[in-house]
């Protein structure tokens, strides 16, 4: 009715400007989902596409920033950004809200907060949702962005080096953050190295290579495991008392 007659609405008593801001408000949703699946079922061409526009160009000739952003910034799919946005929202939520509050205590007393009234199972439970969220946003930029494709074991054991970075990280955010991007300069070193004949020694083996990353993580939590503490009730099941 508002498109075709919002006189005849308006008499009615209904406001058409709010009628056609949540049918604006709608739509781009809907092209917001598009433009998701451009960007990530399709690969980075949307990023790319956006990198080519003279707003971007322009920063190619500015001193330090532009090969800042022409090499280490743009071109990236989009779930890269996200993932990189994640990283301060965890801590927010972690450290500055009420559930990030309950969920730290649940993982160090649950006792404690099942004497406070609330229910310890459904807080675990919420955690596991948002953490199987999160793995599933992993798998599909391994699947979508990474390599355009499915197969069988396609992470390689990248899920056992996120544990080891969170471990390395000591439970924190940014210093997991920081730890996964050491992973993955050893995972992209290890691409690069392949077939590379290197001063004294020669060609190293490749599968020798391809183990760098696991190597990394072995000598790492060998040497910093002992002094990350983990929450105290990780991996306990909790059995409320009667």
């Amino acid at each position: 009715a508002v498109g075709e007659n919002p006189y005849a609405v308006d008499t009615a008593g209904i406001s058409v400007a709010a009628m056609r801001y949540q049918a604006l408000i709608v739509g781009g949703a809907l092209c917001g989902v598009a433009g998701a699946y451009l960007s990530t079922a399709q690969g980075a061409a949307f990023i790319r596409e956006m990198s080519a526009g003279k707003g971007f160009l322009a920063l190619a000739g500015v001193p330090i920033v532009g090969p800042l952003w022409s090499t280490l910034i743009s071109g990236h799919n989009l779930l890269v950004y996200v993932a990189i946005l994640a990283v301060p929202l965890t801590a927010f939520v972690i450290y500055r809200t009420r559930f990030g509050l309950r969920l730290r205590a649940v993982g160090e007393n649950p006792y404690a907060v099942d004497t406070a009234g609330i229910s310890v199972a459904a807080m675990r439970y919420q955690a596991l949702i948002v953490g199987g969220a999160l793995c599933g946003i992993a798998g599909a930029y391994l699947s979508t962005a990474q390599g355009a494709a499915f197969i069988r074991e396609m992470s390689a054991g990248k899920g056992f080096l996120a544990l080891a970075a969170l471990i390395f990280g000591k439970w924190r955010p940014l210093p997991t953050l920081l730890a996964c991007l050491l992973f993955a300069f050893a995972d992209a070193l290890q691409a690069r190295l392949q077939s590379v004949s290197l001063p004294g020694v020669g060609v190293v083996p490749v599968q020798l290579i391809q183990a760098l990353p696991y190597i990394l993580t072995v000598l790492l939590l060998a040497g910093f495991v002992g002094k990350a503490i983990a929450p105290k009730a990780i991996g306990i099941p909790y059995t409320k008392e009667k």
